[in-house]
Order: C-alpha cells, then structure tokens, then sequence
C-alpha cells in the first residue's frame, strides 16, 4: 500500500496570523499561493471578496499554510506535498482543551528554556512547566490558545 498524503488542519479566527506564528515558531515557509488565487480569480472561481492581499499577492481570506523548507511542493500553485499546517478560519472560538497537539523538540544549539522564551517572543503563553517520570516540558498556548509542549 502506498502511504498517504495529508496534512494538520487547525481552526482558527486569523489564519494568516496564525501562519505567521507557526512559520516562525518551526522556522517552516508560509505557502505563497498567489499564481493560484490570480488564476482562479482570473477564471471567475474564486470572489474578490475571498481573497485578501499581502506582500507576495493575492491570498485566499479564509485558509493559510505553512509547510516545512526541505519538503516538495506545486511550483504552480505554492501548495506543499510534505510536513504541513493548513489554518482555516472558522467563526466561533476555540473550546476547551485540544484533542491533538504539536511537541516542538528544542535544539541541540538551544536549550528548552530558551525555546520557550523565544516562542513568548513569538505571542505564545507558557501554562505550565510539568515534571514527570519521563522527563521535563512546557505547556504552552499560541496566540488563539491552541496548546502545544515544548521538550
């Protein structure tokens, strides 16, 4: 059987906002899907009002991505065929405690102190330090609350 593609979608009330945050907390790229949005606004499929400018072009309102450097993807449209986060905006806040999340490992060149205070640089919040059998994390939340931990 051949393994299959996907990717993590999260909810989110900014999703460009959150692109941002994510690209920069894993140092991944936001997706430019402008020649994309161009076309399908060109053809009549996509609405002005879907869309929203940015620095590299048109970018679709409701949906950003960000994708990890070293990973292939779709010259002609930006989209990534690898590691993936694709933020889509819903309308009602988040609730309650994730069912999924993201362990973000600290680098051998910097410790995970170091990690969580360049993530509150970030917007992110610490929650809670835990100490267990199986070792030390932070519990953090990014800037709309979705938790993740940092080992």
């Amino acid at each position: 059987m051949t393994a299959l593609h996907w990717k993590l979608v999260l909810d989110a009330n900014d999703p460009h906002a959150q692109a941002a945050f994510w690209a920069s907390a894993l140092g991944y790229e936001a997706e430019d899907n402008s020649a994309l949005v161009e076309r399908l606004l060109a053809h009549g499929h996509v609405k002005p009002d879907q869309t929203v400018q940015t620095s590299r072009g048109p970018a679709f309102r409701d949906l950003a991505a960000v994708r990890h450097p070293d990973d292939p993807y779709d010259p002609e449209t930006g989209t990534g065929h690898g590691r993936r986060l694709l933020f889509q905006r819903v309308p009602e806040p988040g609730t309650g405690k994730n069912r999924l999340h993201l362990d973000i490992h600290a680098t051998p060149d910097r410790d995970r102190d170091a990690e969580v205070a360049r993530l509150e640089g970030l917007g992110a919040t610490v929650l809670r330090q835990v100490k267990g059998p199986g070792g030390a994390w932070a519990v953090m939340a990014d800037p709309e609350g979705n938790e993740y931990c940092v080992h």
